[in-house]
């Protein structure tokens, strides 16, 4: 029997040696010394006993047994060798009693090379085992500016929370939202009931992965499992098998696809002009009649944001009349109905469902998977979900014209802005904001206040500084607060003097009417890219509304700028930009990429202000930083 093995291992070496050849890599086993020739080393820790992913075994710790091996650690030696004779000795002992000694090997970068057990390697590799003892010796390289470095620190830090070595990433940050994703006490050490579970979860969705074909993709277990519980919630998953993980895994492969993307999102800058196919202009319309959802977590009489899609939603009604019947969905509590509500909004019989909050994509996501049929699209930014269409506008453009215009008012050079949360976009109109203002007047200084920010008044501390001239939410109620938009301080009621306005309703329009007319399909995701709609002034989905109060210069001022900003001859991130502290962002000839704005983490030097750090956050703003935040993955 064990001879009969041996034979088949060794016939699997020669495969693998073969094919590495034909390739040009490397046909044996990796020499840890040999690596750490060119390796500065930090320190080494002796970790002792523990369980060793065999999968993460690579190669030897010295050269001399290398050569005995392929890459796949099968035999290449002849059958009547001494070394196979030893090695059938250990597939009998395996299927006797089982190999229980440990091995000693040395861990580097979360992969392991043995000193002593290599054929015992070999065996529990032969026979498809998970894992084998080992005594553990850690070697940690010097940090450096290279990607795998910074990838293995987070390793360590995961490592000591949890215990886990069989999971990897190949991005910055995967580690620390994997503990997120999993862990009921983010940040704090695993429990063994916590270890046991994942370790579980772990190998079964191993095993789905492998069942959709994941091994052909250059990605790790590790990227597409928190991928999965991205769409379903860990607690769901973590009790299925990999058979039931497959059937789940199967619906969303475009999303596990779309991580092998250099690029995973598509942004749509502008509205698409390029006529739909001819066909469906001869014959009668693919979808002549559209049902509609929005979806809200709040309600319209609460909320300023949900009054102002429900505005765009009576702009459809009135435009669309006779060809889209739109319904709205109120109320929604995220993590609690949002499942249920969605479900139904799909069982009322609409085709086309319009989730207005970052923090319904979670729902919408796997409400897209279950009813790919159905059209989705979230209002969030930089979303990398093919399964469904994101929105938003580049608000940015508009504060740039604001932002002008105040400096053009500020009587002692100041002028405030408020801010809500560190959310992508947001510091882009900051910052725009500032610039506008330094342009209308170089002396101006932007003094930044956070409404999400821990023990702060923002308007109480403006007050306090001596600031009347504020730029606050963009939109209120009718009938509610009026610290909105630009506003100047002037005994107890503000006086209102201009605001960025959300024309929701013409995006809503132009998306319906090219799902009924059929360029939606023109603008698909090619080759598992998510498409994130973010429109400017051009649009029409954003404008200004300015006060008629407003000095005649100034009017004149803001109508250049919007024809500027409208035509692309002024653009807000163009040319010399320097952030605080006179640090040079970028040259005279250049122009910002959409990319750059959307993650924009500086201030320009004119703002008198900071970013909150993430721990400084109210525990409201959390969750929508955790999902859209600027900062830095590792900072979360």
């Amino acid at each position: 029997m064990a001879q009969e093995d041996y034979r088949k291992a060794l016939r699997l070496g020669q495969k693998e040696f073969r094919s590495s050849v034909l390739k040009g890599t490397y046909p044996y086993l990796q020499a840890l010394d040999e690596i750490l020739e060119h390796t500065a080393v930090e320190y080494t820790e002796p970790l002792g006993v523990v369980n060793i992913p065999l999968a993460s075994i690579v190669g030897t710790k010295t050269a001399g047994r290398k050569t005995a091996f392929a890459g796949n650690f099968m035999p290449l030696l002849d059958e009547d060798t001494e070394f196979a004779q030893k090695w059938n000795a250990l597939c009998d002992a395996h299927l006797s009693v089982g190999i229980r000694d440990p091995i000693k090997a040395y861990e580097y970068m979360n992969k392991f090379y043995v000193e002593e057990g290599n054929k015992r390697v070999s065996v529990m590799k032969y026979y498809e085992a998970m894992s084998i003892p080992g005594s553990v010796t850690r070697i940690v390289p010097r940090r450096s500016e290279d990607k795998e470095n910074k990838i293995y620190y987070e390793f360590l830090d995961f490592y000591d929370l949890t215990g886990v070595n069989y999971l990897w990433f190949s991005q910055l940050g995967r580690f620390r939202a994997m503990d997120q994703a999993v862990n009921s006490r983010p940040g704090q050490p695993w429990s063994k009931e916590d270890r046991r579970d994942f370790q579980t979860a772990y190998y079964n969705f191993e095993d789905a992965f492998h069942r959709c074909g994941g091994a052909r993709l250059p990605i790790t277990v590790g990227d597409a499992l928190l991928k999965f519980v991205g769409v379903y919630p860990y607690e769901t998953i973590r009790d299925k098998t990999g058979r039931e993980m497959a059937a789940e895994l199967e619906k969303m492969w475009s999303e596990i696809e779309a991580l092998t993307q250099d690029e995973a999102v598509e942004l749509s800058l502008e509205p698409t002009t390029q006529a739909p196919p001819l066909i469906s202009r001869i014959l009668p319309l693919e979808q002549s009649r559209l049902n509609v959802a929005f979806l809200y977590e709040k309600s319209a009489d609460t909320s300023a944001w949900t009054y102002a899609h429900e505005f765009g939603r009576g702009h459809v009604d009135e435009v669309l009349a006779g060809r889209v019947f739109t319904k709205g969905y109120d109320n929604i509590r995220v993590g609690e109905n949002d499942d249920e509500v969605i479900e139904r909004a799909i069982a009322d019989g609409n085709d086309v469902l319009f989730t207005t909050t970052p923090k319904l994509m979670e729902c919408s996501l796997r409400a897209a998977i279950r009813h790919p049929e159905v059209k989705i699209l979230n209002c969030s930014l930089n979303m990398d979900h093919p399964s469904v269409r994101t929105y938003y506008g580049r608000i940015y453009e508009a504060k740039f014209l604001v932002g002008a215009i105040a400096g053009a008012l500020a009587d002692n050079n100041r002028v405030g802005y408020i801010a809500n949360y560190p959310i992508y976009g947001m510091v882009a109109g900051i910052n725009a904001f500032a610039l506008g203002a330094r342009m209308a007047n170089p002396r101006a200084k932007v003094h930044l206040m956070w409404t999400g920010e821990k023990g702060v008044d923002a308007l109480s501390e403006l007050e306090k500084r001596g600031v009347e001239l504020i730029s606050s939410q963009d939109a209120g109620l009718p009938r509610g607060d009026k610290h909105y938009g630009l506003y100047r301080l002037d005994g107890e009621e503000p006086v209102p003097l201009a605001m960025p306005f959300w024309h929701w309703g013409e995006f809503y329009e132009r998306i319906l009417r090219g799902i009924m007319d059929g360029r939606w399909k023109l603008e698909g995701n090619e080759a598992g890219r998510a498409v994130n709609y973010w429109w400017g002034m051009a649009s029409g989905m954003i404008d200004v509304l300015q006060s008629r109060s407003l000095p005649r210069g100034t009017k004149r001022l803001a109508a250049i700028l919007h024809k500027g900003l409208c035509s692309g001859t002024i653009v807000p991130f163009e040319g010399e930009l320097y952030a605080q502290g006179g640090v040079m962002i970028q040259a005279e000839d250049k122009q910002m990429e959409p990319e750059e704005i959307l993650r924009m983490d500086w201030l320009a030097e004119n703002v008198e202000g900071h970013i909150p750090a993430f721990y400084d956050l109210i525990e409201e703003a959390k969750p929508l930083v955790r999902l859209q935040g600027i900062y830095k993955e590792a900072q979360v």
